[in-house]
């Protein structure tokens, strides 16, 4: 390894000509690869000027909040998404920067917020689940009262795990959302002040959510009939535009079908948008159920599943039915020590969901697939179970 510091002694600051670099703002600065759940990895190239806007909108108090007297450790690594663009917003504003280095596991991860005094953090769900079971596991070894907010976002965050980081540890969890395509940064879950007011319940749902779209970037969800009104209730994909979201793939012209003509990106994202202007994500497009011509999303039976205290991660896929068309399977991964049956979880389910959402079958597995960022490799669990056929 190469220390930072002694290189930079090594170098002489006289000798850097910045003028000769020729720098342009709309110069690349830097390419990300999608993390190709869904085929080939495609390349998103930033520029100098995306990234400056994204990093000012992040830092700013209704996004992210960096501050100056902050410590921030990403735990999200640079590749995905340059880390959220979070390492370009903390040297904007100037707070201690720490990275975790190899070891992600939450016994590390702890210790590192502990010793560096972390303040702010940002990491996806399963992070954050096996950090929880640590602290649920021991309550009282780590001092985290300087740890103010914990960044989630790569995929939904459960109520479960909000209200647990909370009111057992004292956490406050941020849900965000984005894409490699979005720099990331498209929307966050801070509550305005009208929602603040509401019953903490209310404010849990609400945080649950992907957000409000940040200051630049705007929203717009589109169905088979058009755009689709802000009520709440109403399904479609969600596109985006905004100042630091791609217009084009590197080298991809094939992929020129997740852009519109006017400018807007295609996301893949199956959503409902809310009076007050909150994203609420169903499902990606490819993992929603149809089951009797309805949509089950997988997105909300997981996290319900979830919420079980015996379950540790919860996937589910659809599996082809010979009169529902699709009907859900979800894979599951009890916590170490933990028992459920089928049957229980199933129960647990009964007061929770549509009855018709419940899964056929539930199936227990050591561990979900995961991608290289963390997310559930749902590709590689549909073909574990290709060919599964529910007992009748």
């Amino acid at each position: 390894m190469l220390d930072y510091e002694t290189l930079l002694a090594a170098e002489d600051p006289d000798e850097f000509d910045y003028d000769a670099l020729n720098l342009r703002e709309n110069m690349a600065a830097a390419t990300c690869y999608t993390s190709g759940t869904t085929g080939k990895p495609k390349g998103v190239l930033y520029s100098h000027r995306s990234m400056v806007l994204h990093s000012l909108a992040a830092a700013l108090p209704d996004v992210l909040e960096i501050r100056e007297s902050d410590c921030v450790l990403p735990v999200v690594p640079m590749f995905h998404a340059n880390s959220w663009g979070i390492p370009y917003a903390a040297a904007l504003i100037g707070p201690k920067l720490v990275f975790p280095g190899p070891f992600l596991d939450p016994a590390s991860l702890l210790e590192d917020f502990e010793q560096e005094g972390v303040t702010l953090t940002a990491g996806v769900p399963t992070i954050w689940q096996g950090l929880l079971q640590m602290l649920d596991a021991n309550p009282k070894k780590y001092d985290l009262s300087k740890l103010r907010n914990l960044i989630v976002g790569g995929s939904a965050v459960p109520i479960s795990m909000l209200q647990n980081m909370e009111e057992k540890h004292g956490l406050h969890i941020t849900q965000a959302w984005g894409m490699t395509e979005t720099s990331p940064l498209g929307s966050i879950s801070n509550l305005n002040s009208e929602i603040r007011t509401r019953s903490s319940e209310e404010q849990y749902k609400y945080r649950s959510m992907q957000g409000m779209p940040v200051p630049f970037v705007e929203i717009r969800a589109r169905g088979d009939e058009g755009l689709v009104p802000w009520d709440g209730e109403a399904m479609g994909e969600l596109e985006v535009r905004g100042p630091w979201v791609a217009s084009a793939y590197y080298n991809r012209p094939d992929s020129s079908v997740r852009f519109t003509d006017d400018g807007w990106f295609k996301t893949g994202d199956i959503v409902t948008i809310d009076e007050v202007g909150y994203i609420k994500i169903q499902d990606r497009s490819k993992d929603l159920v149809k089951s009797g011509g309805e949509w089950i999303s997988s997105v909300d039976l997981e996290n319900t599943i979830m919420g079980h205290p015996a379950v540790a991660e919860a996937a589910v896929i659809a599996i082809p039915h010979p009169r529902w068309d699709e009907r859900p399977l979800a894979a599951v991964v009890l916590k170490e020590g933990q028992s459920a049956t089928e049957d229980e979880i199933k129960q647990y389910l009964v007061d929770k969901v549509a009855k018709w959402w419940i899964p056929d079958a539930i199936e227990f597995i050591d561990e979900v697939p995961k991608t290289s960022v963390g997310k559930f490799k749902k590709t590689e669990l549909r073909e574990m179970f290709k060919g599964y056929k529910f007992a009748k």
